[in-house]
């Protein structure tokens, strides 16, 4: 036979306190003082007794939970960035349901209606697309959502992002600068605002540096589909001296091929460059010069912007970009002159 459930007046009436002090002790954010919580963590160790975070959900109208969809995790910026999010959102009292999604309309809507159900108190999306109809579903709700390293044309949804732009251009400077003339850019999916965008910046100043022959490949952010996009560029008459790929996930998958099926000398053959700085692109097997994304930042900025979401701070949604240095290693030609390998 089980033991009868302990309840919260049990508590306070073991640590002398009144039943709402017992209930402060146990709400996130909520005060009380260190004695007060000293006392009922203690009593309620004693008469081993947990909280109901449902119940008190019911109560205050927040089930401290936040959902949080991505559409993949082989990529190590994802998992890193999973693992930031859900420290900073712990540390803010809240907790995560994590939740794949296919990068398709039917399946994030799929998703997200899910995490409506469950009545989260806000959504971060990472690297999925949220329709019109979906932002409208959420607001509806009450729910929030912040965008996660992509971009929309919705007015109502609020996106944390580095500037994907500036960081293309940076590429294309360094390049040049490096003397390079044959260049090419395997991209990240086009279908996505990243990879449009680091494109978009690549490409315009490679133009405005007079480069208009630029081989240009939609990645679609696939190890398997950068190799033979990889092979498919050294069997041109021309064949390329730099190539710039859309994110270091797929560089690895181009300096593999360069290496290993090509017999080409990386960067005395070829120059490569990354996206993300994930930790093994510092790897010596590697030494990916790439842009940084600055992840901690990221990942702090977007979950202020939706804890000021959740509580009603935010009148309008907001478009964030933040700066990415170029980390500066062995993969790709270093031109003369003063070049910080820290980052530019």
């Amino acid at each position: 036979m089980s033991e009868p459930k302990v309840t919260s007046s049990a508590v306070a009436k073991r640590a002398g306190v009144s039943q709402s002090a017992v209930s402060r002790v146990f709400t996130p954010g909520a005060s009380a003082s260190v004695a007060t919580k000293e006392k009922v963590i203690k009593a309620a160790s004693e008469l081993g007794y947990r909280p109901n975070r449902l119940a008190r959900g019911l109560i205050t109208g927040r089930t401290r939970m936040i959902g949080l969809v991505v559409a993949y995790l082989d990529n190590q910026f994802y998992p890193l960035a999973l693992e930031g999010l859900s420290q900073a959102l712990q540390e803010k009292g809240y907790h995560i349901l994590v939740f794949m999604a296919k990068n398709t309309p039917a399946s994030v809507s799929k998703v997200v209606q899910e995490l409506i159900d469950y009545q989260v108190d806000g959504i971060i999306a990472a690297s999925v697309s949220v329709s019109g109809d979906l932002a409208k579903r959420c607001a509806k709700a009450g729910i929030p959502i912040v965008l996660f390293n992509r971009g929309q044309d919705e007015s109502r949804l609020s996106e944390v992002t580095s500037d994907n732009i500036a960081g293309g251009r940076s590429v294309a400077n360094f390049l040049v600068a490096g003397g390079h003339k044959q260049i090419a850019h395997i991209s990240g999916w086009q279908g996505s605002s990243t990879g449009r965008d680091r494109a978009i910046g690549f490409t315009q100043t490679l133009k405005a540096h007079g480069i208009t022959n630029i081989a240009l490949i939609d990645g679609m952010y696939d190890r398997q589909v950068a190799a033979q996009a990889t092979r498919d560029l050294f069997k041109a008459r021309k064949k390329p001296d730099a190539i710039f790929v859309g994110n270091d996930h797929m560089a690895f998958a181009v300096m593999d091929v360069l290496r290993a099926e090509l017999n080409l000398s990386i960067p005395d053959d070829v120059s490569v460059i990354g996206y993300d700085d994930v930790p093994l692109a510092a790897w010596p097997s590697f030494n990916l010069t790439t842009v940084r994304q600055p992840l901690d930042q990221m990942v702090g900025t977007t979950v202020d912007l939706l804890m000021s979401s959740i509580d009603g701070l935010n009148e309008s949604a907001a478009k964030i970009r933040i700066h990415g240095p170029l980390v500066i290693r062995q993969s790709a030609r270093i031109p003369k002159g003063d070049w910080n390998h820290e980052g530019l």
